[in-house]
């Protein structure tokens, strides 16, 4: 065998109750780490599916807008206009709405502020390891 026995009667001594603590906590982080890994392998299976399934639905969602934007202008052209003019309203439409979703979208990062507490937080770490 490749312990030894304790010297004292039944009792393990502190070096081979360390030594196996040691062991304990080693194998216990080598499951964890392996735990970790193979939930991960899943997790980026079902991610990489989630994006292509994303992308297949963007593209579609953007060949809906392109059908919409021909059939609207097609709707207009029956007013009398010609196709041509039609097109152009239904582009000017779009160049509209895309401006004022710029326009509410710099509003809003203007009013974006820096994490003050987490800065502050993080200074105040920095000074107290500083001074040691």
């Amino acid at each position: 065998m490749s312990h030894r026995e304790p010297v004292g009667g039944d009792e393990p001594t502190i070096g081979k109750l360390v030594v196996d603590a040691s062991r304990d906590i080693s194998s216990l982080v080598q499951y964890e780490i392996a735990l970790a890994k193979s939930e991960l392998k899943v997790s980026v299976k079902a991610g990489g599916m989630s994006i292509a399934l994303f992308a297949a639905a963007g593209f579609l969602g953007l060949l809906a807008v392109i059908m919409v934007s021909v059939s609207i202008a097609y709707f207009i052209a029956m007013t009398g206009l010609d196709l041509a003019y039609c097109f152009l309203i239904v582009f000017g439409l779009y160049l509209f709405v895309a401006a004022i979703l710029a326009f509410i979208g710099i509003r809003k990062v203007k009013r974006v502020k820096a994490p003050q507490r987490a800065i502050a937080q993080a200074q105040q770490t920095r000074a107290i390891l500083k001074r040691g």
